[in-house]
């Protein structure tokens, strides 16, 4: 059973290769900012539900090698709430370096969305979806420790400006709920979504030693 993962992000692809799973890649090249003004006002469940959604489905028509889908496609998307408002991606620095001194020491949610899309022999034949969130309590790091965060690149192109899974690991100091929610690939509910269709999770098994 294969698993097409409608995704550009590095974090996905290595939560997927630990759990057994090497994915198909597919970049979906969904205008996110796009999508969600559309979609008007909407909560972080609900926002990052309707873009993993928009990711999944833009992929479906894709052909590899000549040959349609055929197994599951999987989009995702993930997003930053703390005190009621929404974050994205900064994409420059003084926005992460800001977002930082705001959400040091502080207690937030990261909410990572998944549309599952039943593509086996070629055409969709179903869907489901689900939202896995996650407390995350940032230790109270220093203004320098932030600026030198923020000049790795790292923070930039991640919701929340942070990491768990590598250099922002370390100014993490508890999480509550699933951990690879924050991540933005919650294993266990991918599952969860299997299951609705009828396959087991040790079916995707196909990297070395699964």
């Amino acid at each position: 059973m294969r698993l097409y993962l409608a995704s550009t992000s590095p974090a996905r692809l290595a939560t997927l290769r630990a759990a057994g799973v090497e994915p198909i890649l597919l970049s979906p090249g969904v205008d996110e900012d796009a999508v969600a003004a559309a979609a008007g006002p909407l909560s972080g469940p609900e926002l990052v539900a309707l873009l993993a959604r928009a990711k999944a489905e833009a992929v479906t028509g894709s052909v590899i090698d000549g040959s349609p889908i055929d197994g599951f496609i999987l989009g995702g998307d993930s997003a930053f709430e703390l005190d009621g408002e929404l974050y994205g991606k900064p994409h420059f620095p003084e926005v992460a370096a800001e977002r930082w001194r705001v959400q040091r020491g502080r207690t937030g949610l990261l909410h990572s969305g998944h549309w599952l899309i039943d593509h086996r022999g070629g055409a969709a034949a179903g869907a489901a979806g689900g939202v896995a969130t996650a407390n995350v309590t940032f230790a109270d790091i220093t203004d320098a420790e932030v600026d030198a965060y923020v000049a790795t690149g790292e923070p930039l192109s991640v919701a929340g400006a942070f990491t768990i899974d590598s250099l922002g690991s370390a100014f993490i100091s508890r999480v509550e709920g699933d951990p690879h929610a924050v991540v933005g690939l919650s294993v266990a509910l991918l599952r969860e979504l299997l299951l609705g269709f009828g396959v087991a999770w040790p079916s995707l098994w196909n990297r070395g030693g699964a």
